[in-house]
């Protein structure tokens, strides 16, 4: 075992110009920390490169794709912590064939994300940004706002395509609102569900009867497009899609096409599929949708509890102890991972 746990991070950690991309991400307890060495990798093109990754016992990744070239031959490397909650850029079976744990920072982005959701929620139910539009009109916007009412939420219902982390978070900030709650999640916990009232159903049942549908799931081969033209044909004329997982969980040309027949009745969207869209991708032009580029709930406080996640996997990982929220959890048991707990435990675990 080398003298120092050695931590990388990602290049696009940085600017241009090399000046820290989140100043809110604090370092400070690598700093502080005299067993610890971190820096931030030269190269951002491409996958992380495992020949300057080689060396390294951990690497907290932002945005850059770490497939199965971007291992290192030494087999050092025993963590890789997502800067969020999607892992979809990180090849997760060559984590598990070599060794390394993946994590990822569900505390950081819980609140941050469900508030996104509620503003989202809010937007397209009060037609906030028609209604915008029409006050910097003037007096001839002012003589139209009787044409363009809002949908009140009490007695509507909520669904949601997932009940984890984020969309048991929603059904939360939700209450006071007073509305039907809805899921559908095979992995969902009937106890948490039975707590927050939320009545779990198939998905069929979800999109036919949700006044407002939410996609809170993980992009994955068993979620993609997940919300399809089947389903989206099943939701009422009434109805609005909201989503902040990913673009791919939902079949986009369906939902443009929907929402351009107005056969739903408006979507809020933080994520698209392709990010970014092409300019003259025709849900551009739609005036019943509100947008965000993927970023709606980045605050300074979710970017803070994003780098306290990743430095506390890290600062976990080196005193031999096994990180929160593992993804691929069958490493647990993989007798080469222990042996690395083992021997930073050995090193640091004082």
């Amino acid at each position: 075992m080398a003298d120092k746990f050695r931590v990388a991070l990602s290049r696009d950690f940085l600017t241009a110009e090399g000046k820290p991309l989140f100043p809110m991400f604090d370092r400070t307890p690598l700093d502080e920390d005299p067993d610890i060495e971190w820096r931030y990798l030269e190269k951002g093109e491409g996958p992380v490169d495992a020949a300057e990754l080689a060396g390294h016992d951990a690497l907290i990744l932002l945005a850059q794709r770490f497939d199965r070239s971007s291992v290192p031959d030494d087999g050092r490397l025993a963590l890789v912590a997502r800067f969020g909650v999607g892992y979809d850029t990180v090849d997760v079976s060559a984590c598990t064939e070599n060794g390394i744990a993946l994590v990822i920072t569900p505390d950081g982005v819980r609140r941050p994300v469900a508030v996104a959701i509620i503003a989202l929620i809010l937007a397209v139910t009060g037609k906030l940004l028609l209604k915008d539009r029409l006050t910097r009109e003037g007096p001839p916007g002012f003589a139209r706002k009787g044409a363009h009412m809002g949908v009140g939420l009490v007695g509507k219902t909520l669904g949601s395509v997932g009940i984890g982390n984020i969309g048991a978070e929603m059904f939360r900030l939700a209450r006071p609102f007073d509305m039907n709650f809805m899921a559908c999640d095979p992995y969902a916990d009937p106890a948490l569900a039975a707590e927050l009232g939320v009545r779990l159903v198939d998905l069929d049942t979800l999109c036919r009867e949700s006044d407002i549908l939410t996609v809170n799931c993980p992009l994955s081969d068993e979620t993609h497009h997940i919300v399809d033209a089947r389903l989206i044909g099943l939701m009422k004329p009434s109805a609005y899609l909201v989503n902040t997982s990913r673009g791919p969980t939902v079949d986009q040309k369906a939902l443009t096409a929907a929402l351009q027949e107005g056969r739903i009745a408006g979507a809020g969207l933080d994520v698209l599929d392709p990010e970014p869209p092409e300019p003259d991708d025709p849900i551009l032009a739609l005036d019943n949708v509100v947008f965000a580029p993927h970023a709606l709930a980045w605050t300074d406080q979710c970017f803070a509890g994003l780098g306290a996640g990743d430095v506390a996997a890290c600062k976990a990982l080196k005193r031999g102890e096994e990180p929160r929220a593992i993804v691929n959890r069958e490493i647990v048991d993989d007798a080469a991972w222990r042996a690395k707990l083992a021997r930073y435990a050995r090193a640091f675990g004082r």
